[in-house]
């Protein structure tokens, strides 16, 4: 029985996981700051406007 082989694998597991969970926090942070860019982006295109604004005003809900 090799007790020290099955602590080690055991500690490589634990590192594992801690890289694992970096590289998923990392990704989370990168996905926010992605999300911030667009939503920033989206703020600068102006609106729209139709000549008439009753246009669109009605929307038919029936098939």
């Amino acid at each position: 029985m090799d007790i020290q082989g099955a602590n080690a694998s055991g500690t490589s597991g634990a590192s594992l996981e801690l890289a694992s969970l970096k590289l998923a926090k990392d990704q989370q942070k990168q996905d926010g700051q992605a999300t911030l860019q667009l939503l920033e982006s989206a703020a600068d295109v102006p609106k729209t406007t139709s000549a008439n604004p009753a246009i669109g005003a009605n929307i038919d809900t029936y098939a």
